[in-house]
C-alpha cells in the first residue's frame, strides 16, 4: 500500500468513527446507561466521547485540506449549518442532543424553528456546513461524512420505544 493510499484509508477511518458509537447508543441505550453506572449521566458522557471523535474527524479533514480563502457561498453555507446546529443544540440542551430521551430522560418537544420546519435540522446543519468545506477537502471524504449522517438519519427515523432504557431516577 503507498503512502496516499494509507493517508485517504486513515482519513477515511477518522471520518466516520463516531458513526458506529452512535449506531450502538441508539440501538442498545440500556447497554451504555448501565456502562455508564450510577452517578453518571450518559449524555454527557456520550457528549463528552462524541467531542473527542469530532476531534478526530476534524484532524483527518484538516490532514488532507488545502487552505484558501472561501468564495462568499461557502461562507454562507458554513454560518447557516452553524446556526442550525447552534439553534438546536440551544433549544433541546445537551440532553435533548445526545440521545437524553434513549437512556430515560424526559426531554420535552420542541416545535420551536428550527423544529417543524426543517426536518433533522442537526443534521442538515452539519451537512450545509460539509459541504462549506468543499472549496477545501477532496469531495470524496466529505461525501463519506455527509454519508454517515444520511445513515443516522435512517437509523433515528425509526425510534422503537421498547428499546430505551429504563427511566432514570
Amino acid at each position: 500500500m503507498g503512502a496516499a493510499t494509507a493517508v485517504a484509508v486513515a482519513v477515511s477511518v477518522g471520518v466516520v468513527l463516531p458513526f458506529p458509537f452512535y449506531y450502538l447508543l441508539w440501538n442498545h441505550p440500556q447497554a451504555w446507561v448501565d456502562l455508564c453506572g450510577k452517578g453518571v449521566d450518559p449524555s454527557h458522557r456520550m457528549a463528552q466521547i462524541s467531542h473527542a471523535l469530532k476531534a478526530i474527524q476534524f484532524v483527518s479533514l484538516l490532514s488532507v485540506a488545502r487552505i484558501s480563502r472561501p468564495p462568499w457561498y461557502c461562507v454562507v453555507l458554513f454560518l447557516l449549518g452553524q446556526l442550525l446546529n447552534f439553534k438546536v443544540y440551544q433549544l433541546l440542551g445537551e440532553a435533548g442532543t445526545y440521545y437524553g430521551v434513549r437512556f430515560g430522560k424526559n426531554i420535552p418537544w420542541v416545535t420551536e424553528f428550527p423544529f417543524g420546519y426543517i426536518k433533522d435540522p442537526q443534521y442538515v446543519g452539519s451537512i450545509l456546513s460539509l459541504l462549506a468545506c468543499l472549496c477545501w477537502v477532496p469531495f470524496q471524504y466529505i461525501f463519506l461524512w455527509i454519508l454517515g449522517y444520511v445513515f443516522m438519519i435512517w437509523v433515528e427515523s425509526t425510534e422503537d420505544p421498547t428499546t430505551r432504557a429504563k427511566p432514570l431516577n
